[in-house]
């Protein structure tokens, strides 16, 4: 297998469930680079889950940190894959910061029935989806409205009928 030098970070983007973060890992691991997961690291930075900064501190504070360290990411010296929070893109200028950066983007696409079977279970850790009633409903409108934010990567790879394995294939294949 031929050695591939990475120039510049992966930025994965798409819905809570689409698979961001294990791709991610599977991804940095074909290319030899580190991963961080958004999420993980705002946790870590602020030594407290999402969950809690959203019930302590807010959401507009959660979304103003959340810019302020994908920045830091984006600026790393050393390329990176990035798994983004699913809300990522849609605020403050963050999809505008990752479409005009030398960066690869990619949109994971995956469908509302596979997203909903993905994210029921898993509920009470996701602050903005603990409380939903109909989940599909809500997955839908709320993709719906973020879509145009995630068109907004370089690339589309659909998850659909795919194990993260594939997809962290597919986008290795495509960046080498």
């Amino acid at each position: 297998m031929q050695q591939f030098s990475l120039n510049s970070s992966v930025v994965l983007m798409g819905y809570a469930g689409s698979g961001k973060s294990t791709v991610g890992r599977l991804l940095a691991q074909k290319l030899g680079v580190a991963h961080r997961d958004l999420d993980t690291f705002i946790e870590e930075k602020q030594q407290q889950s999402i969950t809690d900064l959203f019930k302590n501190r807010g959401e507009i504070y959660f979304r103003k940190l959340e810019n302020q360290l994908l920045v830091e990411l984006l600026n790393a010296e050393t390329p990176l894959v990035i798994s983004l929070g699913g809300g990522t893109p849609c605020y403050a200028n963050n999809a505008e910061l990752i479409a005009n950066s030398q960066h690869q983007s990619f949109y994971l696409q995956t469908n509302v029935p596979t997203l909903v079977a993905r994210l029921n279970d898993k509920r009470q850790n996701r602050p903005l989806l603990a409380n939903i009633d109909d989940l599909p409903t809500y997955i839908g409108q709320h993709l719906f409205e973020r879509e145009h934010y995630y068109r907004t990567a370089k690339h589309i790879v659909s998850t659909t009928g795919k194990s993260p394995e594939e997809v962290a294939d597919e986008i290795y294949r495509f960046l080498t």
